[in-house]
């Protein structure tokens, strides 16, 4: 089978993609015929030769290279490869798309990839642009009967001394985040009205909307989830924080955090976490495979935190972790995730 991995994008999360579209590669071998095509961070594709390890140092435009786009036709289901004046059509039987953020984790990758009839995997259009805006995320795993924070919502000209009543309302600390971003960019933690209007300032940097929620008690917890129409789960991890939050330094190097797989809970409540990991999965149409992040509180209640449709692929990633707790090594994950794109096809 040729599987196109795609990476990059013109996201803030360019290098974190390309370190998961390494982890994907290196699980695909022996495997599948993995074709590589990289995003630019300007937005050009680029078909590539290069190595996982190219690619993971950035250096993959140093590998031979040549413009490609995906044929919009359903029936030449290819790559159009543009080199030495003529067009090559390499066969695609699956997109594995690894592009986090804007632009690749938002539904809009996964609409071309469904608009030229390529099976996907991972989730489709709707359930990546749903999770990927954390307050209609929150709304509808609220509808579904999932605890969420208490939030509200702000654009640009928003009335500031408005803004800084209701974060009062909901009570110090909250955090301020971009509806639409991953990675922790753009978040901060505020604890007084002080904070407020820069942290908003900031994380309108990378959106045009933002986030303004409440901080939960206790810690956060995820679970990997990944199936259509029957469902299995990693094992729950557990976030463990010296102090702050969990922000991107912290994600991507763990200075001082620490992550626990299997989490440190009893079996009544890691069976909670995965039952509301199912719960949310659902309520917001994902298929394929998520990472679902909650908070667990000191009483035991479990709030919706977000759903990362395309999570980390690296070899220290929580969603690999979770799932070879479990049982599945990455290259078995990445063989189910495929499957279970051509089965959905079908």
């Amino acid at each position: 089978m040729n599987v196109l991995v795609l990476f990059g994008g013109c996201s803030s999360e360019y290098e974190v993609s390309l370190a998961s579209a390494a982890g994907v590669l290196r699980a695909m071998e022996g495997r599948f015929d993995a074709l590589r095509v990289g995003i630019t961070r300007e937005g050009d594709w680029l078909w590539t030769e290069a190595s996982a390890d190219q690619i993971e140092a950035d250096r993959w435009q140093d590998a031979a290279c040549a413009p490609a786009i995906l044929s919009p036709s359903r029936r030449d289901r290819a790559l159009l490869v543009f080199r030495d004046g003529t067009v090559d059509r390499v066969g695609v039987d699956c997109v594995f798309p690894v592009l986090h953020g804007k632009f690749g984790e938002d539904g809009t990758v996964q609409g071309l990839c469904q608009l030229a009839g390529l099976p996907l995997a991972g989730c489709g259009t709707l359930a990546s642009a749903l999770c990927m805006d954390k307050d209609r995320a929150h709304a509808l795993a609220a509808a579904a009967g999932v605890a969420v924070p208490r939030a509200f919502t702000l654009r640009a000209g928003f009335d500031g001394a408005g803004a800084l009543d209701r974060a009062q309302a909901l009570g110090w600390p909250v955090f301020v985040k971009p509806v639409k971003a991953g990675s922790s960019y753009g978040v901060s933690r505020v604890t007084g009205r002080d904070g407020l209007l820069p942290a908003v300032a900031k994380a309108l940097d990378y959106d045009d909307e933002v986030i303004v929620e409440q901080a939960i008690p206790g810690f956060e917890v995820g679970c990997a989830v990944m199936g259509g129409d029957a469902l299995i789960t990693g094992e729950p991890d557990e976030i463990q924080l010296a102090g702050g939050f969990f922000d991107y330094t912290e994600k991507y190097n763990l200075i001082t955090a620490r992550i626990h797989v299997p989490a440190r809970v009893d079996a009544d409540t890691a069976a909670r976490i995965k039952h509301t990991a199912k719960r949310i999965y659902r309520a917001l149409g994902c298929r394929g495979f998520a990472r679902v992040d909650m908070f667990l509180t000191p009483e035991g209640r479990i709030v919706f935190n977000e759903v990362n449709t395309i999570p980390g692929f690296t070899s220290h990633s929580r969603f690999p972790a979770m799932m070879a707790a479990a049982g599945m090594d990455l290259p078995a994950v990445v063989d189910y995730a495929v499957r279970l794109a051509m089965e959905a096809e079908r």
